[in-house]
């Protein structure tokens, strides 16, 4: 699977297309709304995504080339995704430009902040960054459920090598099915 990924442009195209549909797809699951309190707006979406992506990309960032490829061209899939329905909300040419700069450098913040907790085991610190970017409270406790969630999910993660997540797509935590 792998050196097909690096040979044959179209197939690698149409890979990433469906690691970026899987991740999609799991950042929509009504359980992230309903019980763990991600807000159901666009921020919020754009919140859930933006998460899912950054723990693929943390993973994909442990693992061996051509995994570095495959980072790269899943974060210009999601990006050119996020310009497109810029242009559907109805932001402008010039504004879609200006508002791709800053949910980049947001989701390389959140990036940073998430990677940084569960580098270290900080359990409370990824809370409060969660609490802070995804659910827009100063609460951490509003976010521990929330927290454990992305911890499994990272943990799960780290089972999967590049093939497993390129065929079987990633594996995330279940979310509670209880409201909160």
């Amino acid at each position: 699977m792998i050196p097909g990924f690096i040979r044959r442009a179209r197939e690698r195209r149409r890979t990433i297309g469906t690691l970026h549909q899987r991740i999609g797809e799991a950042a929509r699951l009504p359980d992230l709304y309903e019980a763990l309190g991600v807000p159901d707006t666009v921020e919020g979406r754009f919140e859930a995504l933006s998460l899912h992506v950054i723990l693929v990309l943390r993973r994909l960032g442990q693992l061996p080339p051509p995994a570095d490829e495959v980072a790269q061209e899943l974060i210009d899939s999601v990006f050119v995704q996020l310009d497109e329905s810029l242009r559907e909300l109805g932001v402008g040419d010039m504004g879609v430009s200006k508002r791709i700069k800053k949910l980049g450098a947001s989701f390389y913040a959140r990036a940073g902040a998430y990677g940084t907790a569960l580098d270290e085991g900080d359990r409370h610190g990824l809370a409060t960054a969660l609490a802070r970017n995804v659910l827009a409270q100063d609460d951490a406790a509003a976010a521990d459920g929330l927290a454990a969630y992305v911890a499994e999910s990272a943990d799960r993660l780290a089972a999967q090598d590049l093939d497993a997540l390129l065929t079987q797509g990633p594996h995330f935590a279940a979310a509670p099915q209880e409201a909160r």
